[in-house]
């Protein structure tokens, strides 16, 4: 982990988690999760599949956030009737690390740093700045056929560290910062031709992605906060403190239910660090049964073929966020729902470590999981019910 004594108001959060590390580093913290015949005893049936982009891969960068978030609004352009197009994940990523180094120093250095970010930065970076087509910049140079941000973050951490201890701030250190990022990623393109036409990052996002950010909300649920009202949601790469409307435990996969059934798919963070969510295997649940409590054999069946699952409550969630057992790791993309040959319902998750695992990139998720384990998810407001919008006051 990349772990940095807080300062200021970074006291108020813990320090950076999982999801400030590169891709290599996650999935070998994570591959201990396997066993052997996963996929030969499990039949999943769909239910709901909604379409998508393919798979990608985000390479050894901390960018799952914007991978998904970006696959998200893909999804949306396919929901939307539009032509769907892989939307530069890396340009979303350049100027989200441009204005967290703002509030970096806005902050006089009292932030925590690194390659993680949230959903919603998406969704900023496009309001601001707009979009561009993944072929118009893709980040890579020399021949690089995978992201490798290892470098670059620590020179930018660096760097904007060494900013922040001056008294007063050079009119020019935001050109250092971007002139880092150019060496490493290129510089993002400010005119382009996409399709025989000339556009701006600006006109492309409004004429070809056609989305609208203030369509879209977040949403989380901690028991240690008013529900049904907004809070800050205080975690590291929150950089922007940016609020998100808290519901109840129950809620999450009601509202997640309720917009795959309508046609919307939800972007969603969570916490893959424990041992019951297997990449290799595609599958992550909550064990009816503590994990030291079990055998070794135990153990190594965990995801081979169905398995009882146990519940947690409001408070059981909240406590496992607040002593570190849930930790903001990733980002992905649900897509739909499946069935297990029991009967038992798992959502369709798209994510962005390529296509090694058992599904193809794609994983099985029990709904228990994703009441346990999410840190937020990110959906547009018309997807959620009514009854719940009118709690919100969303009208």
């Amino acid at each position: 982990m990349n772990w940095r004594k807080p300062l200021g108001i970074a006291t108020l959060l813990f320090a950076a988690t999982f999801h400030t590390f590169a891709q290599d580093n996650l999935i070998h913290a994570l591959k201990s999760n396997v066993s052997d015949s996963s996929k030969n005893q499990f039949v999943f049936t769909e239910v709901i599949n909604l379409e998508t982009t393919s798979v990608k891969d985000q390479g050894s960068s901390g960018t799952c956030w914007s991978y998904s978030g970006n696959s998200f609004l893909e999804s949306e352009m396919i929901r939307m009737g539009r032509q769907p197009v892989e939307i530069s994940q890396i340009f979303t990523a350049y100027y989200t690390y441009l204005e967290k180094a703002k509030n970096f120093m806005r902050l006089h250095g009292g932030q925590s740093q690194g390659q993680g970010g949230q959903l919603h930065d998406v969704l900023t970076i496009y309001r601001r700045y707009g979009a561009v087509p993944q072929e118009a910049y893709t980040g890579l140079l020399d021949g690089q056929t995978r992201n490798n941000f290892s470098e670059m973050s620590g020179v930018l951490e660096s760097m904007n560290e060494s900013i922040a201890k001056n008294k007063t701030l050079s009119k020019s250190w935001q050109k250092a910062i971007t002139g880092v990022m150019d060496a490493y990623l290129g510089t993002p393109p400010q005119i382009f031709t996409y399709k025989g036409k000339s556009y701006t990052p600006r006109s492309w996002a409004d004429q070809v992605v056609g989305i609208h950010p203030d369509d879209y909300v977040g949403i989380s649920s901690f028991d240690a906060y008013p529900y049904y009202k907004p809070f800050v949601l205080l975690i590291p790469d929150n950089w922007s403190f940016e609020s998100f409307y808290n519901v109840q435990m129950r809620d999450l996969t009601d509202i997640i239910d309720h917009a795959l059934k309508t046609g919307y798919t939800v972007a969603w963070a969570t916490d893959v660090s424990e041992k019951y969510f297997s990449w290799k295997n595609g599958v992550a649940y909550v064990p009816a049964k503590e994990l030291a409590a079990m055998s070794k054999e135990e153990q190594k069946d965990m995801f081979n073929g169905p398995k009882a699952e146990g519940t947690k409550s409001p408070a059981e969630r909240q406590a496992a966020f607040d002593d570190y057992r849930t930790t903001d790791d990733h980002g992905m993309h649900i897509v739909g729902i499946s069935r297990d040959q029991n009967g038992k319902e798992y959502y369709i998750v798209k994510n962005s470590w390529g296509t090694s695992n058992d599904y193809q990139g794609y994983m099985y998720v029990t709904k228990e999981f994703v009441r346990y384990k999410t840190i937020s998810i990110l959906l547009h407001k018309d997807a959620i019910q009514k009854e719940i919008r009118g709690k919100l006051n969303m009208g």
